[in-house]
């Protein structure tokens, strides 16, 4: 089985990812991670804090000499603000002044955030206790773990990728084009998207967003290409590949909804227009010409490419605060504001390609297994040899 745990604070020392499960004999470098560690960080609407940190991962173990182990991989990304809170967040409470503590409290909850029913589940007046674990810089750790994942995935010849569709009211206008041609416009984009006039646009409404303090949230596409027919199972609600994903893409703070192929813009749909008829040749064998479905059906992959979407909400940290109650006081006051970003949607599709990555990597490990990679790929290829004859 394949898992993983991040541990760390937003402003503490570092994040800490410790991953179990990985096949023995893969290929892994710092410079795979890092790749990705930084395309988080990259995108237009990031705040201030992305220009502090400059995210790099140490691999403490599990790697030797590029090929893994076989054992925990150990991976650890430095926070170069910690420098910045190292009184604030201490772990020790010696030599902390009682006065500067009590002033330093965070007692004015952000609407939007988890400050509040943080603080009321685990009984805290100081929601920092709270915030910092809540904060999305976590996802900085996902990034690192999804990277490994995509990795074995991409050893496999399978492709992930994630593009922009929609920024505030800002839509993306895609007409036609293969999945690469999406990919790389959207790599060529300063917000991940592949239309280049709706583009400008988006950065236009950041822009405005950001003069009036406020935020904005949109939808991003995540696409898997080169996954087969059969990862996922439809015997079991906790075995079946679309709600995995599903918990994977909702676990992402600020991810408020997911849809899978067609999705929620379906429901108008009549089933005879809905569903992807199913075609067969001796060439292609079994294929489809439509893809509503998204690449699964009845919990598990298709054989087409997979294909989802996510709803980002605008980051609840604004510059004008919301109304807010003081948890000491009682009394009427704004909420706290932090340095924050003004939109985080393109960087969110970073986290959801991690988060989609190591679902489907999960996946391929149960079916195939092996405790070598050598192991892994032999039994992929047999089977992809299968299903090509079936």
């Amino acid at each position: 089985m394949l898992r993983f745990l991040t541990a760390g604070e937003s402003h503490g020392p570092a994040l800490v990812v410790v991953i179990e499960g990985l096949p023995a004999g893969m290929p892994l470098s710092k410079k795979v991670i890092d790749h990705q560690l930084a395309r988080r960080q990259s995108s237009f609407g990031r705040g201030q804090r992305m220009q502090i940190e400059k995210d790099r991962v140490e691999i403490l173990s599990g790697v030797r000499k590029g090929l893994t182990l076989g054992s925990p991989l150990a991976l650890l990304i430095r926070n170069l603000d910690w420098v910045n809170w190292k009184e604030v967040m201490s772990p020790e409470v010696e030599g902390i002044d009682p006065r500067k503590e009590e002033e330093q409290k965070l007692t004015r909850p952000r609407p939007g955030h988890a400050d509040l029913p943080g603080g009321i589940k685990y009984r805290f007046t100081d929601f920092r206790n709270v915030l910092e674990r809540a904060s999305a810089r976590e996802t900085a750790a996902r990034v690192a773990a999804g990277a490994v994942a995509r990795a074995l995935l991409e050893h496999l010849d399978c492709r992930i990728f994630s593009h922009v569709v929609q920024i505030g009211n800002v839509k993306a206008r895609l007409k036609g084009g293969n999945y690469q041609e999406v990919a790389t416009r959207a790599q060529e984009s300063v917000v991940g998207c592949a239309d280049p006039v709706a583009s400008q646009e988006m950065v236009a409404a950041i822009k405005e967003a950001k003069e009036n303090g406020d935020t904005l949230g949109g939808i991003f596409e995540v696409v898997c290409l080169g996954i087969p027919p059969g990862l996922g199972s439809h015997v079991h609600w906790d075995r079946r590949l679309d709600a995995l994903l599903a918990a994977g893409l909702m676990s992402i703070p600020a991810v408020k909804g997911v849809e899978i192929g067609l999705g929620f813009r379906g429901a108008a749909v009549p089933g005879s227009e809905y569903h992807d008829p199913i075609y067969y040749s001796p060439e292609k064998g079994f294929y489809r010409t439509t893809n509503n479905a998204g690449g699964l059906e009845g919990g598990i992959s298709n054989g087409e490419p997979l294909v989802l979407r996510a709803v980002v909400k605008p980051i609840p940290t604004l510059r004008c605060p919301l109304p807010s109650v003081d948890i000491v006081t009682r009394e009427p006051v704004d909420a706290a504001f932090e340095r924050s970003d003004v939109c985080v949607v393109p960087a969110a599709a970073v986290v959801g390609e991690a988060m989609v990555a190591w679902v489907l990597a999960s996946a391929v490990l149960e079916k195939f297994g092996g405790d070598t990679f050598e192991e892994l790929c032999h039994r992929w290829k047999e089977y992809l040899d299968d299903v090509r004859r079936f």
